[in-house]
């Protein structure tokens, strides 16, 4: 019908060109990429005790921390690791904004580098657009598929390393060259390869506006004190080519800042859910002041109260010390505490006793009383031990057998143990008893657990 009008609910990606640009921030941007990739693909290499530092053995279902050995059982640090990476994210967020998004978070770290890639294969943004433009011709066969060649050695490299930490990566690495990989390594190195190929070669700034949902929620932690990426209007408007032009602001409408963003916004327009918080656009602005005589700080790292009441950057870092962030701290550092304290103290010894059901008690020579158990002896520290077995409970009861037990390290045993009693030395039916294990020559390391002892009326 003539009177209808087509609404699209969707609007079709425009491509970004995100524009190279050098100063403060893109120093530390480009060093947290440095840090953050020395660990994710040193950490596989390094060697403690004679096995790979770091290890998620799923298989044998052990996780080597360093000198740490953690086993399913230990699953509460886990937990607890997670609610401390929450509180810091809440922290960080609450004092300085999406500043996490900006430097550290895996999309930027490996958009930043599938981009550098790009610019030098592809050249600057002009260079890239222009190509983008043009028919396809073999030279631009040839940028584009050294492009992506380069992009998917990067990204199967990553999920090479990635595998690195749940299978020893010597062994993974003899696997690859001798094409003797196991079907779950090669799922594994290939998917998190191409997440990685198409997060951060392809979706980029889609992951961050679209699909992330820290985005989504990041205004329930802001406040008006909270430390975001902004553009001081009142400095800056009107805007005006010539920055001499009589009531003109500083802003000479140049537009840098808004093609050096990642996410393709225009920081001018106020504080957007697409801001990652990056500050591209702060070195950007600062490099255009510094060429037109103006101050920098058009475009700084400020907050709302700090632009509405004109505050120093004093003022401002006082203000940040308020109630939400103060117990946004106590709490972590609470947390922190706790986790530390618990893994020092905790005891490299488990015991867990089973008493063998088929049977309920019998008597044997000399009219003892016999019953049978299975104890289940873990070892988690990396230091072999020989443990002592002692039952205590009832007067006469003693271990049948040998009562030493020989544990490697990091290991778990099922040992079986006969404990006798005299005859009449407890009463008819259910008594308790304790099993005792302690570390010879350390007597002061041990565990205890109480079982129950069967005997017939």
């Amino acid at each position: 019908m003539p009177n209808e009008a087509v609404i699209r609910m969707y609007a079709a990606r425009e491509e970004i060109y995100p524009r190279e640009i050098k100063g403060r921030y893109a120093s530390l941007r480009w060093s947290c990429v440095w840090l953050t990739q020395l660990l994710f693909y040193g950490l596989p290499w390094l060697n403690m005790n004679d096995r790979q530092a770091v290890l998620f053995d799923l298989a044998s279902r052990k996780f080597y921390l360093f000198g740490l050995v953690f086993w399913p059982q230990d699953f509460i640090y886990l937990a607890a690791l997670l609610i401390v990476c929450a509180y810091g994210l809440f922290l960080v967020t609450a004092v300085a904004g999406r500043v996490w998004c900006g430097f550290a978070c895996p999309q930027t770290v490996y958009t930043e580098i599938f981009l550098w890639i790009e610019r030098k294969i592809e050249g600057a943004r002009s260079a890239r657009i222009r190509l983008d433009r043009q028919p396809w011709t073999p030279e631009k066969i040839a940028r584009k598929g050294t492009k992506h060649l380069a992009w998917g050695a990067v990204a199967l490299w990553t999920g090479f390393s990635f595998v690195g930490y749940f299978t020893p990566v010597r062994e993974l690495s003899f696997a690859v060259l001798g094409m003797t990989l196991g079907p779950w390594e090669a799922f594994w190195v290939l998917f998190y390869g191409l997440a990685t190929y198409g997060n951060a070669g392809w979706l980029r700034e889609q992951v961050c506006k679209y699909m992330c949902p820290y985005a989504r929620f990041q205004s329930a932690m802001f406040d008006k004190d909270t430390l975001i990426v902004t553009y001081d209007a009142a400095r800056g408007e009107p805007r005006n080519a010539r920055p001499k032009a009589q009531a003109a602001g500083d802003c000479i409408d140049c537009s840098l800042c808004v093609q050096v963003c990642p996410t393709g916004i225009d920081i001018r327009k106020g504080l957007q859910y697409e801001c990652i918080g990056c500050a591209a656009c702060i070195d950007a602005c600062n490099g255009v002041m510094d060429k037109v005589g103006k101050p920098r700080g058009l475009i700084r790292y400020a907050t709302e109260n700090g632009l509405a009441y004109k505050l120093g950057p004093a003022a401002i870092r006082k203000r940040m010390l308020r109630p939400r962030v103060l117990v946004y701290a106590a709490v972590l550092a609470a947390l922190v505490a706790g986790m530390a304290v618990s893994i020092a103290v905790r005891n490299p010894l488990k015991l867990d006793v089973i008493r063998d059901r088929g049977s309920m008690g019998r008597e044997v020579e000399d009219g003892m009383i016999e019953n049978v158990y299975r104890l289940q002896v873990m070892n988690t520290s990396e230091t072999p031990r020989r443990l002592k077995i002692a039952v205590s409970g009832i007067a006469s009861a003693k271990v049948a057998g040998e009562e030493i037990v020989e544990m490697a390290a990091a290991s778990t045993r099922a040992v079986p143990v006969r404990v006798r009693i005299d005859g009449g030395a407890a009463a008819p039916g259910s008594n308790r008893i304790d099993f005792n294990l302690s570390a010879v020559g350390d007597p002061d390391l041990q565990v205890s657990e109480d079982a129950v002892f069967i005997v017939p009326k």
